[in-house]
């Protein structure tokens, strides 16, 4: 018998079920794996960062206030209405104790966190799925109508459930005696439920608009809307007024927690996440999929001169995230500024807190107004970091491509994109130093800090170029690397806020380009280490270039 003969006959495979029709939600527990596959590494560097940052402040904050003269001088600040704006409502303020403290400090930013993550990943798993045509074929699939809305949203509540997990850890793991178990429980559900409701809102508006950046643009623009509500409510009354009640971010900080703790506040935001849930649903129902209910409005027949060149485009998709930042950039350091003629009163009691902003008492208001310059240059960081490596998302989609096979040479389709983040950054360093010398102005009444503020932050300028050519760099080389370059952002703000605090070796210190930059006004200008990191920069940037001509493009 040959070889073929003797060949075992093959067994049947496993059968495998066919799926139930007639479920809505048929297929959702295997989309939400594919969810959690794709969105794993996502969803765990959100949780790891929240948990370590609240860890870390917390600790900042048990380290810099070590008195109870230093926490009763801080809650004097609450006066402020800029402090206010920027932290909350002022519960026991005439009693200040550490917990209060770190719910005023803390929480208000830890539930910006937890709005930002939502309306990401709830935009990425509805809005952009349709606009990708991905849900398309989904659906072609034997699903159910809502196994995909259903996913997504799980998707959503599990990674704001790490988050407020994360929260909590980083509160009970600092282990100091006034951050209760039961009020680490409620800060760490504020911060979920905070999530969910403007995942909700998210959800809403990828039903309004087709496109996934206007959905995001609303989603976002509803964030800061909310946060000037609690903020202008708290300034009318700083325990919170009838107007901090419309904004999501008072209801988790109405709980009082580490000072009075109520969960009922919590309450509102249950309600209001079936609401929208349930607005989103209706909505859904009354559109055809990949369209939105607001048709998207006619461009006009011919492009505009700029939009021919690169340089153009680029000034064009990113204006909207400039702009937004600019604004916030502009009040935030407003807000912080003012604070300097605060100064002396809140130094006087609390010399560890000296110690930690790095002042020395020489000359205390310029002292202070370098570390809040340097506290607001991460903002123009992350836009220049977050800029170039939008070319990264132009590339995937194909439009790198459209581009480039229109006659356009890589090096000048990078260098027009490149040079036009530049200017970006240029400009939103120019309005935070402004910002500053303004805050300080409405402070000491010295209209002088307005141009020395906008000349120490040119100071900036080689640092974030710096950070924004290894961006670049790793975009030409090994796009898919491009995480290094956040990871180098993160350092930069670990070495900035917590670095002499941690007691952090030299070496480790002057990987951050900020440590090389010097402190003005507070401190005299060296031109030395400004040219060595333009120099960096420069050759960097050569570097992605270089590597950027050669590689393939990674079009999907």
């Amino acid at each position: 018998m040959t070889a073929l003969g003797r060949r075992r006959p093959l067994r049947a495979g496993r059968a495998h079920a066919a799926p139930r029709a007639g479920s809505p939600f048929t297929g959702t527990g295997a989309l939400l794996r594919l969810n959690l596959r794709l969105d794993r590494v996502r969803i765990l560097i959100w949780t790891v960062a929240v948990g370590l940052g609240v860890y870390g402040s917390v600790y900042s904050l048990d380290q810099a206030f070590t008195t109870e003269e230093a926490i009763q001088a801080r809650g004097a600040l609450l006066t402020n209405p800029a402090t206010i704006m920027m932290t909350g409502p002022a519960f026991a303020a005439d009693d200040y104790t550490f917990g209060a403290m770190v719910a005023n400090e803390l929480s208000l930013y830890v539930f910006l966190t937890a709005a930002i993550m939502a309306i990401l990943l709830a935009v990425r798993h509805t809005r952009a799925e349709e606009e990708s045509g991905r849900l398309e074929m989904i659906r072609a699939l034997p699903v159910g109508r809502f196994a995909p809305a259903a996913a997504a949203v799980s998707t959503v509540a599990l990674a704001c459930f790490l988050v407020g997990a994360a929260t909590t850890l980083g509160l009970v793991s600092v282990g100091h005696e006034d951050l209760g178990l039961g009020s680490s429980l409620a800060l760490g559900a504020g911060t979920a439920l905070t999530g969910l409701v403007f995942a909700g809102l998210a959800t809403v508006a990828a039903q309004l608009t087709e496109h996934a950046r206007n959905a995001t643009g609303m989603a976002m623009a509803g964030v800061a809307v909310a946060y000037l509500l609690r903020g202008v409510g708290d300034v009318i009354e700083n325990t919170g007024s009838w107007l901090s009640w419309f904004s999501p971010f008072a209801w988790a900080q109405q709980t009082r927690i580490f000072v009075d703790l109520r969960w009922w506040p919590l309450a509102v935001s249950l309600a209001v996440i079936v609401v929208l849930s349930a607005l989103a649903i209706i909505l859904s129902h009354r559109r055809d999929l990949g369209a939105g209910l607001r048709p998207a409005r006619r461009g006009p027949a011919t492009a505009a001169g700029g939009l021919h060149s690169t340089a153009g485009l680029a000034g064009r998709l990113q204006r909207g995230s400039v702009l937004a930042w600019g604004i916030g950039v502009f009040f935030f350091a407003i807000a912080m500024g003012s604070l300097a003629n605060s100064l002396d009163g809140m130094l006087e009691d609390n010399l560890a807190l000296a110690e930690w902003i790095a002042v020395d008492g020489t000359d205390l208001t310029a002292e202070f107004a370098a570390v809040i310059l340097s506290f607001v240059m991460i903002a123009p960081l992350i836009l220049g970091v977050s800029g170039i490596l939008a070319l990264q998302g132009e590339e995937s989609t194909g439009r790198s491509e459209l581009l480039l096979v229109s006659g356009r040479t890589r090096s000048g389709y990078l260098a027009g994109w490149s040079v036009t983040v530049i200017i970006q950054v240029a400009v939103l360093t120019l309005v935070g130093g402004v910002g500053v010398g303004v805050g300080v102005w409405a402070g000491t009444g010295d209209a002088h800090w307005v141009g020395e503020m906008a000349v120490a932050a040119a100071a900036y300028l080689p640092a974030l170029l710096v950070a924004a050519s290894l961006a670049l760099a790793l975009f030409g080389f090994l796009p898919r690397w491009t995480l290094l370059a956040w990871l180098f952002v993160v350092w930069i703000a670990l070495a900035l806020f917590l670095g002499d605090l941690l007691q952090l070796p030299g070496w480790a210190l002057d990987l951050s380009p900020f440590t090389h930059t010097p402190a003005l006004p507070g401190q005299d200008a060296q031109a030395a280490p400004l040219l060595a990191m333009t120099a960096i920069a420069v050759a960097v940037t050569a570097m992605g270039f270089w590597g950027y001509r050669r590689r393939d493009l990674q079009s999907r």
